[in-house]
């Protein structure tokens, strides 16, 4: 899993780069998670991971105390998540993952992304059984058997666990992040992660040919274009 986890974050480089309304995305995540729970990160851990994430993406601290402002109020935005699946250029696999307060609107916007580039959107399902729904949680450490050791003690379902250049990352179903995490500050004290995500990894890969990429490339740009699009996940091999 180690190894797909490492390909998916060098194929999506550009994606990343290519996020220009990075601070928008993650105000309106702030927001949904905040108004579904607790606008008090203390009290809604899933809060407190989004925020530590987007402090390290360097979102200014205005944009974040601005959407939780804007939880606490009355009314607001009522957003949905909406997730749409399907085979991008190259029959790469695609996850897209949305948060809109109009899916008809969203769904209409996706799909133009896959019919432009001859790609082909599917129903639910039709792709997200090939990937793994994985918490990630990477840290400098070098005692992978205490980390081990840690995560077991406190009963949670490790799926694997990497050592690699003072680096420890460890996998988890979606459901056991918070768990992890905690476990591991437990056992190990306050902890800097590197990495501290929910993905979508995929269990294979589709190789991209050179002939086909600027058409990839094209299908990426234009769905970071939206701004209803959160992430999203795909296995293709540049």
């Amino acid at each position: 899993m180690g190894r797909a986890y490492q390909n998916r974050k060098e194929s999506m480089a550009k994606t990343a780069d290519a996020k220009t309304k990075l601070y928008s995305k993650f105000a309106r995540e702030i927001y949904v998670t905040a108004k579904s729970g607790s606008p008090d990160p203390d009290a809604n851990l899933a809060l407190r991971g989004l925020i530590e994430r987007a402090k390290k993406g360097q979102v200014p601290t205005h944009v974040i105390d601005k959407a939780l402002e804007k939880a606490r109020g009355a009314g607001g935005e009522d957003f949905a998540v909406a997730r749409y699946e399907g085979f991008g250029p190259g029959n790469c696999m695609v996850i897209v993952d949305c948060l809109t307060d109009n899916p008809n609107r969203t769904f209409a916007d996706v799909r133009q992304c896959f019919t432009k580039t001859k790609a082909k959107i599917g129903n639910a399902g039709s792709v997200s059984h090939m990937f793994d729904h994985c918490a990630i949680l990477s840290f400098a450490a070098d005692d992978e058997e205490a980390v081990l050791e840690a995560l077991m003690m406190a009963d949670v379902d490790v799926t694997d666990i990497e050592n690699e250049n003072g680096m420890i990352t460890v996998f988890a179903p979606h459901t056991e992040h918070f768990k992890a995490k905690q476990a591991l500050v437990d056992a190990l004290g306050e902890i800097d992660f590197q990495v501290d995500e929910i993905q979508f990894l995929p269990q294979t890969s589709t190789e991209i040919v050179e002939d086909e990429m600027p058409l990839f490339e094209k299908f990426l740009d234009m769905l970071n274009d939206l701004d209803d699009v959160q992430n999203v996940y795909h296995n293709a091999e540049l």
